[in-house]
């Protein structure tokens, strides 16, 4: 697994065997599964065990401004 950004009480992370479409998961209190490309573009939570409500938004919210850096690490990562 690789860190690609931390921010307080959430690390997004990438997992190195792990599979397409391109996702992040972010871990806090619990874990968030969000891919980066939803059916209309936009990143969305595919799922969640354990972030509070907040939580999960604030991640979206992360991975939704920092989409283009995250894809260019998943790019990286998994070719």
């Amino acid at each position: 697994m690789v860190t690609v950004l931390r921010t307080p009480g959430l690390r997004v992370v990438i997992y190195l065997n792990d599979h397409e479409p391109a996702h992040v998961h972010v871990i806090g209190d619990g874990e968030a599964k969000i891919a980066l490309s939803g059916p209309d573009g936009a990143p969305r939570l595919v799922w969640n065990k354990g972030l509070k409500r907040a939580d999960v938004r604030r991640a979206l919210a992360i991975v939704v401004e920092r989409r283009d850096d995250l894809i260019a690490r998943w790019s990286d990562i998994h070719g």
